[in-house]
């Protein structure tokens, strides 16, 4: 795996209202030696992401991603915009993703992955789940993005307890403040080399 440019140029992917994009963006303009975003991605163009990326001037395309060779003209736009990562935020489609890109693709999902994930788990149907199946925690994975839905090694997580009286919704509230703390910091050990994606079956590999 070869290293990253410093600043890394990166892209954000999203299929919804970039909340994700939005805190990176800010988290990123307090750190302009680590990574800067050069596009973002969506696969709808009705996404809010869109809006918020226009405002903060980062350049942005309207791409499906249903096919395999959808997957093929994503990664070619990513490597014409020169983005060396590329961070799902919000992302609802199966990427494909080829060789040359395995570990450099993270996405964060709302649960402790395996608990409720895979295909069909996004958004509130996450919280759901967790209080239907009467979970007493729940929270954030940060992981590698491989050709599943949840299902590429993790990088990082945070716990958060559910409480009496909780609903889909403010248990969303307490994962999305926990992911905020959790994917900035996944971002930066795959950045600065500290764990990547290897081996045969696509293992953690620390340094």
């Amino acid at each position: 795996m070869p290293g990253f440019s410093s600043p890394t140029p990166l892209a954000v992917l999203l299929s919804g209202g970039g909340r994700t994009f939005e805190y990176l963006a800010e988290w990123l303009a307090g750190r302009p030696d680590l990574a800067r975003i050069v596009l973002v991605i969506s696969d709808r163009a009705s996404a809010g992401g869109l809006a918020r990326a226009e405002r903060r001037g980062v350049p942005s395309r309207v791409l499906p991603c249903r096919t395999p060779a959808d997957s093929a003209a994503i990664f070619a736009a990513l490597e014409g915009a020169g983005a060396e990562l590329a961070i799902l935020g919000g992302f609802l489609r199966l990427l494909r993703v080829p060789p040359r890109w395995l570990g450099r693709v993270l996405n964060i999902h709302p649960s402790l992955i395996p608990r409720h994930s895979g295909a069909g788990f996004y958004g509130d149907r996450v919280h759901r789940a967790a209080l239907d199946a009467g979970d007493r925690e729940s929270g954030c994975t940060a992981h590698f993005v491989d050709d599943a839905y949840d299902h590429g090694p993790a990088i990082d997580r945070g716990v958060v307890p559910i409480e009496p009286g909780d609903t889909a919704e403010s248990l969303a509230a307490r994962v999305f403040a926990m992911e905020r703390i959790v994917y900035p910091r996944a971002i930066e050990r795959v950045l600065r080399g500290e764990v990547s994606f290897a081996g045969a079956g696509g293992a953690l590999r620390s340094r």
